[in-house]
């Protein structure tokens, strides 16, 4: 089998422990830094890399830390890849997407125990779920966003090979697997990254550090290191697409930048797998140019997500004001209804919350609106408050439902949170375990500073080290099948059927998409096509004009709805969604 290692820090001699025994490795002619071995090995063989005498490390491209960051990789063998059966993929045009945590899926929190509860999730009649990080970190429980070991699974999860299982129990139930992966940062614990070679510059920094070394000297092997491990989750386990956190903070200025490479290579393995393969940005810049093809002179990215249509949601439904939520509270519905049409509201708007103007416009007539994720809660928008609380836990069951309709039948591509579905009570805390004493007594003394100023007591904010913290933010699926819980389920259930059946609701057009509201009434109406949909946010019956022309018949609603009279102004009760069609 052949080692190889790129580690140009080391001086003379890199060694290459196996299975308990040293080998020496040679430097590779024409591959400046790297250094290769062939050595008898297979499945499960342990093995690391010393340096000049220095201790023996990981693998920087290890498949697997049996255990854990800081001990040796593991060979895994060609079987953990193969695929029981061919699969042609699904697009993401027309998809509904399901966010997950694996470690909070289940209380169980291993892959294995998230594929044995697919056939729900394939049953709600979403078309992709998208796995929060897989990559290992120290401990058992966390987030995933500070792994380390870019092209592991982490082991607790269940490895590779659960992985493996998970893909394939997700394509025979025909659903997609998307995975969340980390480019901008690794975990400031078990990275070793910096002992073999300039992984980080200081040339940028970063809320976390020096920054990922995208454009400095040694930067190209660097790139083709994070290229190769994101190329490897679509080809070696037959993912369908990943999802690339925060890439505004990826500190490039290279005339071609990492992500424009990173699209190219993923059509490219798209076109010589035949599956359609797709990437989805988080990016706070509001630049249309993020999700512009190549050829016009955008990145090429093929989706992102649009906080802007969520913040805009959440301030029309909790009337919250706080943070970056201040501009969009202002009017609400104006900023939802300007999210539904034109997909960011700051694009080119004076943003408070950063002090300066923020954003671009996004060119309706040459954009699909698929293009655009669309949300009411995510893992970010749950765990990054104070107690983790979701909309459940403070707006009745009409205004859930009313969020539901706007996510599930707006133009974005719609995207749930797990538990969504059904109104879970269970809070979505953040939670670490780290290994470190000093790390975890700064993540929890730094998590009680962050909402000191905002009038919260340290004894109130949960301990992300506490093993309660994690327990009570598992799912508890009991809560599915009793009320009000189930009727939320239909709701979510039937309002999915209606967008696969409808295509008017996966029309790309977003210059067809046309809004009317009443910011003091709190009503919101809006087309897609020959549909119409009107949601009613206020704790009153409202009417609300559906406009001229044919007459309207009900596909579905949230309460009882009387059909529009004969001038077409719907009677709407106090918090409730309809959707109609025109006859």
């Amino acid at each position: 089998m052949r080692f190889e290692v790129w580690a140009p820090k080391a001086q003379d001699r890199v060694v290459l422990r196996l299975d308990g025994e040293d080998v020496a490795m040679r430097p590779e002619p024409g591959r400046c830094g790297w250094w290769a071995v062939e050595a008898p090995a297979g499945d499960g063989s342990r093995y690391g890399y010393a340096l000049d005498g220095g201790p023996v490390l990981p693998d920087p491209r290890s498949r697997r830390q049996p255990e854990g960051p800081d001990g040796p990789s593991a060979v895994v063998g060609p079987e953990a890849y193969e695929r029981p059966a061919p699969w042609t993929g699904r697009a993401l045009p027309g998809a509904v997407l399901y966010e997950l945590h694996i470690g909070t899926f289940t209380r169980e929190g291993t892959l294995d125990a998230a594929a044995a509860q697919l056939d729900a999730v394939a049953e709600l009649g979403v078309t992709h779920v998208e796995l929060m990080p897989l990559c290992p970190f120290p401990g058992r429980h966390g987030w995933g966003y500070e792994g380390v070991s870019l092209w592991a699974v982490h082991e607790p999860y269940g490895g590779p090979a659960a992985l493996s299982r998970f893909v394939d129990a997700a394509h025979e139930r025909g659903l997609g697997v998307v995975l969340d992966v980390v480019h901008n940062h690794l975990g400031p614990s078990g990275n070793h990254l910096p002992m073999f070679g300039p992984y980080f510059t200081d040339t940028h920094h970063t809320p976390w550090g020096a920054a990922v070394n995208l454009d400095a000297p040694g930067s190209d092997e660097v790139r083709a290191f994070l290229l190769g491990s994101a190329l490897a989750w679509l080809r070696d386990f037959g993912l369908d697409g990943l999802r690339l956190d925060a890439v505004h903070a990826l500190a490039d200025t290279r005339a071609l930048t990492f992500l424009e490479e990173l699209s190219a290579e993923v059509d490219r393995l798209g076109a010589e797998t035949g599956r359609p393969l797709f990437l989805i940005a988080e990016s706070d810049l509001c630049d249309p140019r993020t999700t512009t093809p190549r050829p016009l002179g955008g990145l090429g990215l093929h989706a992102q997500w649009n906080d802007d249509f969520h913040h805009a949601l959440h301030t029309a439904l909790t009337g919250e004001s706080q943070g970056y939520y201040g501009d969009f509270a202002r009017a609400p519905l104006a900023a939802l209804a300007k999210t539904l049409t034109r997909v960011f509201f700051h694009d080119g708007t004076y943003s408070t919350f950063r002090g300066r103007t923020h954003g671009r416009p996004v060119n309706r007539t040459r954009t699909p609106a698929h293009r655009f994720l669309g949300y009411a809660q995510t893992h970010d928008q749950i765990g990054n408050r104070a107690q983790g609380d979701r909309l459940s836990a403070t707006l009745p069951q009409g205004l859930l439902a009313c969020a539901a309709a706007l996510v599930l039948t707006g133009p974005h591509t719609p995207m749930l949170f797990m538990g969504e579905e059904w109104g879970a009570t269970t809070p979505w805390q953040f939670f670490t375990d780290h290994t470190d004493p000093e790390l975890a007594r700064a993540v929890r003394d730094g998590r009680r500073r962050e909402f000191a100023p905002h009038g919260w007591a340290a004894e109130d904010i949960p301990d992300p080290q506490d093993p309660a913290t994690r327990e009570r933010s598992c799912l508890d699926r009991s809560e599915r099948d009793e009320e009000p819980h189930a009727r939320l389920l239909a709701w979510y259930r039937a309002l999915i059927a209606l967008r696969a059946d409808q295509p008017d609701l996966s029309d790309p057009d977003l210059t067809a998409v046309a809004v009317a509201f009443d910011e003091a009434e709190r009503w919101l109406t809006f087309r897609r096509g020959e549909l119409r949909i009107a949601v009613n946010l206020s704790d009153a019956p409202r009417d609300i004009p559906l406009g001229g022309g044919a007459p309207h018949r009900l596909l579905a609603s949230w309460e009882e709805v009387p059909p529009p009279d004969s001038t077409g102004v719907l009677r709407l009760p106090a918090r409730c969604a309809a959707v109609l069609a025109s006859t």
